[in-house]
């Protein structure tokens, strides 16, 4: 009895089994046969729609800004020499890298030794030419006594040689005292002529004693020269950078020690394309004062400061193109000689002309328009600007409709699109400006900024105000991590 019982049951489950197996298979038979017939028949199509954000051109008004890049530099910069060889004895205090001076400082000063001791021997030979010609006017003076009394005693003999030819004519002196008179005013006359070269000679030592004088003044005026030049002095207050000298230490002449660069006196240079330098003329041809703007990037906190602009390059250097500009700084905190910073420079601004992102523009200055049923069609445009990612277009035509932002490989004329417009607040979220900092990474920010000394302090101050608020620039943040990484 159990075994048929058994049977049975085995029976019913092999035939289950076997009807499920047979349903299956007729399940999947009817669906490839489904399949089948549906291959046989052709598909519907369907148009694809894209999603685009489109923006409405509307003229306007618009100032556009010329970016350039450039450096910071001295109106005023002097290279100190040493102006005479010898030993460096002393330097003054600030002589160092970035140590400020005082117009008129003492900065350096070269053993003086040598320099001295010519200056007294030069002085020396001054007295002695003096002595001299004081001697020589004492001779000139005797000898000018000498020709009067020499003159004296020739009119003597010539009156006595007179009062004997008298004598003679008379009958009543001699021949012989007349030849004794005239060899008398002879010797007389001879006398004079002796003591006229005597003075001559006087007044020729005279002439060469002032003679020498004046060389031994030029001497020690040389000399006091040299000797002045074993100090050196700040021509102007300013910084010293490039210090290479120190206390002890053997310099040549004409040998560089340090420079003196005056911070308040900066200006930037930066380089402009010809077709830029055109637009900021004037009518006349000149280029005009313009107001700048001069950005200085650290760790993300912008330092900005005013400058006019002021002159321009007198010729163009070999091997550059464009124009080299400089405007001067009105505020130079934070700047200093050699940062290197973008300029903004705002032209003459233009009417009737709309601002677009550059993305709406393709190779051969054409846009995507929105026309009927939400199909694009593709127009020209007037390129006149580039401005970072914008661009600035004339297109009356376009006035008033709506064109596409970012084209795209799948987008074209004919296409329909999705609009995706401002108004209907599913434009994509724009990253925070601003980020909040959990106190650990707040920390070890600020002793990052702390502990830099590349950082000039005025800027530091405001990084770090900026780092002790609530929400601290994301920049800021993304730069002083990318330089604590590297």
């Amino acid at each position: 009895m159990r075994f048929f019982r058994r049977s049975v049951v085995g029976l019913f489950l092999i035939s289950l089994t076997i009807g499920l197996l047979t349903l299956a298979g007729n399940t999947v038979y009817s669906a490839l046969q489904t399949r089948w017939a549906d291959e046989g028949r052709p598909g519907t199509a369907r148009e694809r729609v894209f999603t685009a954000e489109v923006r409405t051109v509307l003229p306007e008004t618009v100032s556009p800004v010329l970016t350039a890049f450039g450096e910071v530099r001295s109106r005023r910069t002097l290279e100190l020499r040493a102006p005479a060889e010898g030993l460096v004895i002393e330097l003054s205090e600030g002589f160092e890298d970035g140590g400020a001076v005082e117009a008129g400082q003492l900065l350096l000063r070269i053993d003086p030794a040598e320099a001295q001791s010519a200056r007294d021997t030069a002085a020396a030979d001054l007295r002695e030419a003096e002595a001299e010609l004081r001697d020589a006017s004492r001779a000139l003076a005797l000898a000018v006594e000498d020709v009067l009394a020499a003159r004296t005693q020739a009119d003597l003999r010539a009156r006595s040689l007179t009062r004997q030819q008298d004598l003679a004519d008379r009958g009543v002196g001699s021949a012989a005292a007349v030849e004794t008179a005239e060899l008398a005013a002879a010797t007389a006359d001879q006398a004079v002529l002796s003591r006229r070269q005597a003075l001559a000679q006087a007044e020729a030592r005279e002439d060469q004693a002032g003679s020498a004088i004046d060389r031994r003044q030029i001497a020690l005026a040389e000399a006091e020269r040299v000797l002045g030049q074993t100090e050196l002095t700040a021509g102007f207050s300013g910084v010293l950078a490039e210090v290479n000298v120190v206390a002890g230490r053997l310099v040549n002449r004409n040998e560089q020690i340090a420079r003196l660069i005056d911070p308040d006196a900066l200006e930037v240079a930066f380089r402009v394309s010809t077709t830029q330098y055109s637009r900021l003329l004037d009518e006349d041809g000149t280029l005009p004062g313009l107001p700048v703007t001069v950005v200085l990037d650290v760790f993300g906190l912008d330092v900005t400061a005013p400058a006019v602009l002021t002159r321009e390059s007198g010729a163009v250097e070999e091997g550059q193109s464009g124009r080299l500009l400089f405007a001067q700084l009105q505020g130079v905190r934070g700047f200093r000689t050699g940062d290197f910073v973008t300029v903004r420079l705002e032209e003459t601004p233009l009417d009737d002309v709309a601002l677009l992102p550059a993305t709406a523009v393709d190779a051969d200055n054409r846009v995507l328009v929105l026309g009927a049923e939400d199909r694009l069609e593709e127009a020209g445009v007037s390129l006149l600007r580039r401005q970072g990612d914008n661009i600035i277009i004339r297109a009356p035509p376009l006035y008033g409709r709506e064109v596409v932002l970012a084209r795209t490989p799948v987008l074209g004329a004919g296409i329909r699109i999705n609009p995706l417009r401002p108004a209907d607040g599913d434009m994509p979220e724009i990253a925070a400006d601003t980020v909040a900092l959990d106190p650990d990474r707040r920390a070890r920010l600020i002793a990052f900024v702390e502990g830099n000394a590349f950082i000039p302090a005025d800027v530091k101050d405001r990084m770090l105000r900026q780092l002790n608020q609530d929400e601290v620039p994301a920049r800021m943040v993304a730069r002083i991590e990318a330089r604590m990484g590297s």
